[in-house]
């Protein structure tokens, strides 16, 4: 079999123009003319050797292989990323103080945060694991240099949206959730108030004319994740991570009214961050564009 060896620029502009959902808007990112990029992507499917797109409609979409390829370009391009980094790492030095959701703690802490770590030694990271509420307020005072936040429609100077996530009911892993009668309320299993997925729960519920009583209240998700796998209630929250005793319930599968979905933001402390915080938040948008989320 004859060994291909991937051109990298080829595969960044193959992930960029799906990411952007437009090759044309990958060639305004990446500096090049449409027919760079158009006489890229035919390099691309010759070194497959099968085509990675097809025609649908006026745009194009990936193919089987596409869909292949694509996952593998992801992952070359972040170890390509990454070792550069490691290699020019000593020449960022500071300090990036981070704030997240819980639910974004395992999966960043372990990943972005891990790799972050070891390309840039001289760096220290300080994160702060909060409700959305606290990480506006300290984006806005400067004691934040970066957070995670989920959109409530409180924007702040320098926010970027990511993306939209989908609300899903969830309950007990065991597959075994128990509706109460229709002349019983709807037992919930919320975070405290505020809370903006608890207000649009019970928005939604209201609208559909089911009746809820709040069965359990805590201050964290470990917490309710455990509350929820013991049966005593339902929540909502996105399938973001989820611990292996709950389950995110698609639309099908429960009488509940369906929720729509939230929108993710990355908020900046100031417009021109330093080269440390920059690198960071490039990783965090780069994590984000490639978790597989369904709406």
């Amino acid at each position: 079999m004859r060994r291909v060896n991937f051109d990298l620029d080829v595969l960044r502009t193959f992930v960029t123009g799906i990411e952007l959902g437009s090759f044309a808007k990958a060639a305004d990112r990446l500096g090049r003319s449409t027919s760079a990029v158009s006489a890229q992507l035919k390099k691309l499917e010759e070194q497959a050797g099968k085509p990675v797109l097809r025609k649908s409609g006026r745009g194009m979409v990936l193919t089987e292989a596409g869909e292949t390829m694509l996952a593998y370009a992801r992952r070359l391009l972040e170890l390509n990323d990454e070792a550069a980094t490691a290699l020019h790492g000593a020449e960022l030095e500071g300090w990036v103080r981070l704030g997240l959701q819980e639910d974004f703690g395992e999966s960043l802490l372990t990943d972005v945060l891990g790799r972050f770590a070891r390309a840039h030694p001289r760096v220290r990271v300080e994160v702060r694991i909060a409700r959305n509420t606290e990480l506006l307020e300290r984006i806005s005072s400067g004691r934040l240099d970066l957070a995670l936040a989920w959109d409530a429609g409180v924007i702040t100077p320098h926010a970027e949206r990511l993306g939209d996530v989908p609300l899903r009911w969830i309950a007990a892993a065991d597959g075994q959730a128990s509706w109460p009668p229709r002349d019983e309320p709807l037992p919930l299993v919320m975070l405290e108030a505020p809370c903006v997925m608890r207000s649009a729960a019970t928005a939604a519920l209201d609208r559909a004319n089911i009746p809820w009583r709040v069965a359990f209240t805590s201050a964290s998700l470990a917490g309710t994740w455990a509350a929820v796998a013991a049966g005593l209630g339902v929540s909502l929250r996105t399938p973001l991570g989820l611990p292996p005793s709950v389950q995110a319930l698609a639309p099908y599968e429960t009488p509940l009214p369906a929720l729509g979905t939230l929108g993710l933001c990355l908020h900046r402390a100031e417009s021109e961050s330093s080269p440390s915080v920059q690198r960071l938040a490039g990783l965090l948008t780069q994590q984000w564009q490639g978790l597989p989320l369904a709406a």
